[in-house]
């Protein structure tokens, strides 16, 4: 298998972490999201919509980071499955996952921008715009502390999608010494020890390169 991707991508990352959860492997094609490689014609032809990550297997193609988490967790493996069998227990894990976009990437991904990516570019990082972001962020952790009271995960007592979209995500705000915001939530720190910690997720990080 392939995943074109970069290892700055927090999608990419979910597929990187879904396939190590299950004991698979892909060799990872680096795409230059600064060069804009992603809108080569190359690209384009695995992806039409110029994003990343897209898995190939065999004569297989899939893009979108939530369809390709799925497909992984389906493939043979010795790993549990990361999908529950109950169907509520799976929808609440549905609901969780369709959470972390909608709700808190775009926050943290906006003090992403603020804090490394202005400065990059010859930009200034706006500390109002970071605070509010802060906040944003702050509301969702409210709510997942309150959903996880009682509960080692997410949707339940056993590591699912529900938490492994997550991982990538929450990692961003320890690199850019953001972590308050998990540390001073109780359960959400419990719970972040217990996702940030697996072994799957530590060999990824201890490949990545430092952002």
């Amino acid at each position: 298998m392939k995943l074109y991707g970069n290892s700055y991508s927090t999608c990419t990352l979910r597929a990187l972490l879904a396939l190590a959860e299950k004991g698979l492997e892909a060799e990872l094609i680096p795409v230059d999201l600064a060069k804009g490689e992603q809108r080569l014609p190359q690209h384009r032809a695995v992806h039409p919509f110029a994003k990343i990550p897209v898995l190939i297997d065999g004569d297989f193609r899939l893009y979108e980071s939530g369809a390709i988490i799925r497909y992984v967790d389906g493939l043979p493996s010795s790993a549990p499955s990361l999908i529950p069998a109950d169907a509520k227990t799976r929808a609440v894990m549905d609901q969780w996952v369709s959470v972390e976009p909608s709700y808190l990437q775009p926050h943290i991904f906006e003090i992403r921008k603020q804090l490394f990516l202005n400065p990059m570019f010859g930009g200034k990082t706006d500390p109002a715009e970071v605070e509010k972001a802060r906040e944003s962020v702050a509301y969702v952790l409210d709510v997942l502390e309150r959903a996880l009271e009682g509960k080692h995960y997410l949707a339940g007592d056993t590591f699912t999608l529900a938490d492994l979209v997550y991982v990538p995500t929450l990692q961003f705000l320890v690199i850019a010494k953001q972590d308050d915001l998990i540390l001073t939530r109780r359960n959400v720190a419990a719970w972040w020890e217990r996702i940030g910690t697996r072994p799957a997720w530590k060999r990824i990080v201890a490949g990545a390169p430092a952002r």
